[in-house]
């Protein structure tokens, strides 16, 4: 199905850290009118995340860090437990979370399988996040993780029931955490 839309308008509001536009347009509605809109769309560019997750130890690998966009809403420390993302950049949406898992957390995994991709804030927010999950083992620890440039990053393992129990008890409040650990039980990948 295509856009029903017409007489678009962009006009820019920010080009600071992303860009940030305005669109003005006129929607032809189900009843053959139309309605002029108008919405701000920030474009941050596509991204990627990837879940390690280790069978034999019942673990997981997540990543702690300060998010400000949480701290002004609600979250009093800034921090958030989430599994490992990135921006494409100019990698391809694999190679994105591989570069990621490194920077990261320092696992060089093998094997890695892409289990969707998804809208997170269509709203207004243009990405769309790839998801991954990968096995991880010790012996692929090739470096301590915790990010690169500016980043202050916490790696941290977690038994896979454990991560699953902070979603019902509210402690997991990453929404692509929560879909990745949710695909491993649903699956049944962790059994």
């Amino acid at each position: 199905m295509s856009a029903k839309i017409e007489n678009v308008k962009k006009e820019l509001l920010s080009d600071n850290w992303y860009v940030l536009h305005k669109y003005t347009f006129d929607l032809k509605r189900k009843d053959g009118g139309s309605v002029q809109q108008m919405r701000e769309v920030y474009d941050r560019g596509n991204g990627a995340t990837i879940l390690l997750y280790n069978r034999a130890k019942g673990t997981v690998v997540l990543t702690n860090q300060f998010r400000m966009p949480t701290y002004v809403n609600g979250n009093e420390s800034g921090m958030l437990l989430e599994a490992c993302a990135g921006l494409l950049d100019a990698d391809s949406p694999e190679q994105c979370a591989r570069r990621e898992a490194v920077e990261e957390t320092g696992f060089q995994v093998g094997e890695v399988k892409k289990v969707f991709e998804a809208y997170m804030s269509p709203g207004g927010v243009t990405e769309i996040i790839h998801f991954f999950i990968a096995e991880y083992h010790d012996d692929e620890r090739h470096a301590a993780g915790g990010g690169i440039e500016d980043e202050d990053i916490e790696v941290v393992e977690l038994p896979f029931t454990e991560a699953v129990a902070m979603i019902a008890d509210g402690r997991m409040k990453d929404g692509k955490t929560i879909m990745l650990l949710q695909y491993l039980q649903i699956h049944r990948i962790m059994d």
